[in-house]
């Protein structure tokens, strides 16, 4: 199974013509976040294939349409169709025998949309663990795959506060297990910079532009 992730830069080698040609072959998208709409209609109606996505920090006018907000009547997000893909944020979904969970938005640094402080994450982690509990009773396991937008603290972080990474992720990690976390948030501007780092059973990697998961290679990658 191959999975294409991706987060926070629109990709000219995936935005393109060729689309077809480099990712035809992946099973389904994750979007880790601040990336527009538009993209995400582009990828589904190109590649034909199920994308799950989380809100980051940017590009959240549509947020109101996936989730309530103080200022947002149900009546809007009821009309709101979408465009085809499927949000993930505090949600558990399963695609080809692959469970999948997910927490969007970033550290509160400026009180803008779709920010927490570390026990408001926690608070959101919360809402995943009657979905969690019961997969550990079906499948023998918690879940696969955790799609965030911000990294854990003390992974790919930086030192700003709006780019540093959430204690509760560690938590969960320590307690849930996943195989992979998958996050956005961090640009990667050098060749050097670190995308992937194991901690404990999980591996964390950051799927900033894009980056592919092949599960039938014996690393995961």
């Amino acid at each position: 199974m191959k999975i294409l992730c991706i987060s926070d830069q629109i990709d000219p080698q995936v935005y393109s013509p060729h689309i077809k040609e480099r990712f035809s072959d992946v099973d389904f998208i994750l979007s880790a976040g601040d990336l527009p709409m538009d993209y995400l209609d582009f990828i589904i109606s190109s590649l034909n294939k199920p994308l799950f996505f989380i809100f980051g920090n940017h590009h959240t006018e549509d947020l109101k349409y996936y989730r309530k907000l103080m200022d947002t009547p149900i009546i809007q997000e009821r009309e709101y169709l979408g465009c085809g893909a499927i949000y993930l944020g505090t949600k558990v979904k399963k695609e080809n025998n692959f469970i999948i969970a997910g927490l969007g938005g970033c550290m509160r640094y400026n009180n803008g949309c779709n920010q927490y402080t570390d026990f408001e994450m926690f608070l959101e982690t919360l809402k995943l663990i009657p979905k969690l509990l019961w997969n550990r009773i079906i499948y023998g396991r918690f879940l696969d795959l955790l799609l965030t937008h911000a990294p854990p603290k003390g992974i790919h972080d930086k030192n700003d506060k709006c780019h540093w990474g959430f204690k509760t992720y560690l938590w969960f990690m320590k307690v849930f297990k996943p195989k992979y976390l998958i996050h956005g948030h961090i640009h990667l501007y050098d060749l050097c910079d670190i995308r992937c780092t194991k901690w404990e059973d999980t591996l964390v990697i950051n799927a900033f532009s894009h980056f592919l998961i092949n599960l039938g290679d014996n690393n995961g990658l």
